[in-house]
């Protein structure tokens, strides 16, 4: 069973197997009620901290009151200012943590900033990063990077990060207040 709290005011989806019970899925969600208005908080706040593209200007806002509205041309615009910088930031990144992606896709994603196939290399990186401050790129990018040597999040994973971007949690809490679209 699958439960998620979507941007940005909070909605509850539940993905559940078709045979599986509805006081199955109704105890499951008591169960995680605390989590799920933890999660329903940050959503809000975050969605008050949403990115913008005001009126067709090339540098995105915060704004409390709307979202960035997908066109052909804000997509073209978000992966040009990705693929700008990721030369620069592979040949960095790739010598100091000593291993890089074999493959780098870019889409949107509505659940995360990006995610790392250690097996085969391949990372996928979120459109939205090409509307932010670079640094906020860079992080994503090393912390996938880092999954090629250290799976999940656990001790290890924050050694490597702690060695190669010392600030990255304080990039991880500001990244995490916004809402992905």
């Amino acid at each position: 069973m699958y439960l998620r709290v979507k941007p940005p005011h909070g909605e509850i989806v539940i993905s559940a197997p078709t045979r599986m019970k509805d006081a199955a899925i109704a105890s499951f969600v008591h169960s995680r009620r605390s989590w799920i208005l933890q999660q329903q908080k940050r959503v809000r706040a975050a969605y008050q901290n949403a990115i913008e593209h005001i009126g067709g200007t090339d540098s995105p806002q915060t704004s409390a009151t709307q979202h960035i509205e997908w066109s052909e041309s804000t997509k073209q615009q978000a992966a040009q200012n990705i693929q700008s910088q990721l030369p620069q930031l592979l040949d960095h990144w790739g010598a100091i943590i000593g291993r890089g992606p074999t493959h780098i896709t870019l889409r949107l994603m509505t659940s995360r900033w990006g995610s790392c196939t250690p097996a085969t290399g391949r990372i996928r990186l979120n459109l939205q990063l090409g509307l932010m401050e670079s640094r906020y790129l860079e992080y994503v990018l090393v912390h996938e990077m880092t999954h090629l040597w250290a799976r999940g999040h656990g001790e290890q994973f924050q050694r490597h990060m702690d060695r190669y971007l010392p600030d990255w949690r304080q990039r991880r809490r500001e990244l995490n207040r916004m809402v992905l679209w």
